[in-house]
């Protein structure tokens, strides 16, 4: 009898240890850039927050560099319940939706406060659009503004004919198409390789990208246009947080919100930073001339009309709101 007890006492012992491991979580967070980039390090801190929030019931591990899928993936990933949550620059999926890539219409937002404003302008409309796919928008963070990387100086609008274009969503293949350049599609994971082998010799971006891919080691000239800036969008796969218990899903709630804060705050800060590094490394940092701006400018007008069109009064509402506030 007392070795029954002792046996029984045992079996309790154990299955109580195994408690916490059995209840503990883990989800996946697919991210499409590089670890020290300021997304991937905020993803991070948002996942530590989350396991400090919960001691430790869920885990949610990042998987940064386009490892775990390649950027136009992890969308349908996340939801497929492949991954639980993900992390993207929106406007890559603007063919899907004309909406998700309202942050990419040229000189609609070029500076910090103005993109928080069309942020805050299209977010309702965002929100409904991926609910209705199966996603719940957590958190969202912008880039640096938009410049152009190339291998030889730019005085014209003209002088990008036949240079080949690394495209990355609708609008950067329309720039492409309209300056007579050659578009090639290439996500951000794949740009160093692309920069090194000659497949593109200019391309679109932020000073961020720049940076994580080194493009001073093929070109020698970045024309700081401050043409949009885009935003990074974090997600969750819907039935995956509604299956969460009540201080769970709150947890990730407060944890995005001081993600969200933090990472404005980031870029903010760093964007002057990135640029301040393309000089260090020797490339010619400048503001485009007039002319260049003109022309710019221009296509500019040309993107905007083309946006507006394919989305049609829900666009038209969102700029509409924006413009007022």
């Amino acid at each position: 009898m007392k070795s029954r007890l002792i046996r029984a006492g045992l079996i309790a012992g154990v299955l109580l240890a195994a408690a916490p491991a059995l209840a503990q979580t883990k989800w996946n967070l697919p991210a499409a850039y590089p670890a020290d980039n300021p997304h991937s390090e905020n993803l991070v801190a948002f996942a530590k927050d989350v396991e400090a929030a919960t001691s430790g019931k869920l885990l949610i591990t990042v998987h940064p560099n386009a490892s775990l899928f390649k950027a136009p993936d992890i969308k349908r990933a996340v939801v497929t319940g492949q991954a639980q949550m993900g992390e993207l620059l929106l406007s890559i999926h603007e063919n899907e939706d004309p909406m998700f890539g309202i942050d990419v219409v040229p000189f609609l937002a070029t500076s910090f406060p103005q993109a928080m404003k069309l942020y805050q302008a299209s977010k309702p409309m965002i929100e409904k659009k991926l609910d209705a796919q199966g996603l719940k928008l957590l958190f969202v963070v912008p880039w640096a503004p938009q410049g152009v990387y190339v291998n030889k100086p730019l005085a014209t609008i003209e002088d990008m004919k036949g240079l080949k274009w690394r495209a990355y969503n609708v609008g950067t293949a329309r720039i492409g198409e309209l300056v007579g350049a050659q578009s090639v599609t290439i996500q951000a994971a794949e740009l160093p390789q692309a920069l090194a082998t000659g497949v593109v010799n200019s391309f679109m971006s932020s000073g961020g990208t720049g940076y994580d891919s080194k493009a001073w080691e093929s070109l020698k000239y970045f024309y700081d246009v401050q043409a949009w800036i885009p935003k990074d969008y974090t997600f969750v796969n819907k039935a995956a947080f509604e299956a969460l218990d009540k201080p769970t899903q709150e947890a990730i709630l407060k944890a995005a919100a001081t993600a969200e804060t933090r990472g404005w705050k980031a870029w903010e800060e760093k964007a002057n930073w990135y640029i301040d590094q393309l000089k260090a490394k020797g490339m010619t940092v400048e503001a485009p001339s007039p002319a260049l701006k003109a022309g710019f400018q221009k296509v500019g007008e040309q993107l905007t009309a083309d946006w507006l069109k394919k989305a049609g009064a829900d666009g038209q509402a969102v700029v509409d709101a924006y413009k007022k506030m």
